[in-house]
């Protein structure tokens, strides 16, 4: 199974589509389970100008009882950012025995990425 995607704003770009099984694959290969995440993209605020629409949106990553919510201009802007996380549990320091997978997720997540 797949990450779990909805959306109040129109849905994800066909590129986003498109890329999104390469991610869920890293994922596997990473120890994280794609059909675990649950993947919401919202308005991040009510667009200045009506006939302009969204300049950023909140992608909001929902994991067992957790979340996380990123704010990107557009799906392949969040996407990358998502990888790159997802990428970065090799660089992490040997996590404790004790620690589970929700205590793993939120402790990447809380690392600075480097300038692409």
């Amino acid at each position: 199974m797949s990450i779990i995607l909805q959306s109040t704003v129109g849905g994800f770009s066909g590129e986003f589509t498109r890329k999104l099984p390469l991610v869920e694959q890293v994922m596997r290969e990473h120890g994280l389970e794609p059909s675990q995440f649950v993947v919401s993209k919202d308005s991040a605020s009510t667009p200045m100008i009506p006939m302009i629409g969204q300049f950023f949106y909140d992608y909001t990553v929902f994991f067992g009882g957790d979340k996380f919510t990123v704010t990107e201009p557009n799906d392949m802007r969040f996407l990358d950012y998502f990888l790159r996380r997802v990428m970065a549990l090799d660089e992490m320091l040997e996590p404790s025995r004790r620690d589970g997978l929700i205590r793993r997720i939120f402790r990447w997540m809380a690392q600075p990425i480097g300038a692409p």
